[in-house]
């Protein structure tokens, strides 16, 4: 979901063409799987495409390639250290620290409350956004 509503920021920002944001999993259960059909659902309801995404798993290329590591929860940090150690400690927060805030994205998979998720992520981005690109309200 974070993925598709920052991408949708950027652009609305005019600012997509400095940024190349993709979401990759720390995980291998998805590995290939869309978009979960609720989170599709949300942002289509929200006017923010999602179509031809499947889930791949970050890499040691992924990680050394980006700039920032932006991580949901700590389940992705813990399945991120187990992959790397702490290589890319330097590059990582997670989404809702950008905010000020020491928690992690609502899960939806637990909760199945789609509309809290959504207002985590959005909050994440936009202070994301405002950190990397000033933007005059």
């Amino acid at each position: 979901m974070a993925e598709f509503v920052f991408k949708d920021m950027v652009l609305k920002a005019g600012v997509a063409d400095r940024f190349e944001i993709a979401s990759r999993a720390t995980s291998r259960e998805e590995i290939g799987n869309d978009v979960y059909p609720p989170a599709k659902r949300l942002l289509f309801l929200k006017g923010i495409a999602c179509a031809g995404h499947r889930a791949t798993q970050i890499t040691r290329e992924d990680a050394e390639y980006y700039d920032f590591l932006i991580l949901m929860d700590g389940n992705n940090s813990r399945n991120f250290h187990r992959l790397f150690g702490d290589a890319f400690d330097d590059k990582l927060s997670l989404l809702l620290s950008w905010a000020g805030e020491n928690r992690s994205i609502a899960d939806p998979w637990y909760s199945g409350n789609f509309e809290e998720t959504w207002n985590d992520v959005n909050l994440g981005c936009k202070a994301l956004l405002e950190k990397l690109i000033p933007i005059k309200q």
